[in-house]
């Protein structure tokens, strides 16, 4: 299985496979079986996760505003995903399974697939 990169972090920008900029990182969490990293206090968002680290609240927080199947919401948290604030005007955000990424180098992520293919949020 694959994971997230180490180093993904909120404002990030995402790349997707035909070049395109289509947006940045929102939020993300690594799968359920590995733990987060350090994250220096400079780079760490507040406003986009819960502070309290509790997984009822995160879960509330992530998913709350869709009509997401539990098959799905199991499938991101058990994996990790990351949620992409998409470019454009009327442009919904999405969320990126690691097996999405092609690459994560510096300050973006690369994607293997298009902004089209990804799960909207």
């Amino acid at each position: 299985m694959q994971t997230l990169p180490r180093d993904v972090h909120i404002g990030m920008r995402v790349i997707d496979s035909a070049q395109n900029e289509i947006g940045k990182v929102e939020d993300f969490r690594f799968s359920e079986n590995e733990e987060e990293p350090d994250v220096e206090p400079a780079t760490l968002d507040t406003t986009a996760r819960p502070a309290d680290g509790n997984l009822m609240s995160d879960l509330a927080q992530a998913f709350a505003p869709d009509e997401m199947p539990d098959e799905m919401r199991e499938r991101l948290l058990r994996e990790g995903y990351i949620l992409l604030d998409t470019k454009g005007l009327f442009a919904v955000d999405r969320y990126v399974l690691p097996e999405q990424i092609a690459s994560s180098t510096g300050d973006t992520l690369t994607l293997s697939v298009t902004r089209n293919e990804l799960m909207k949020h």
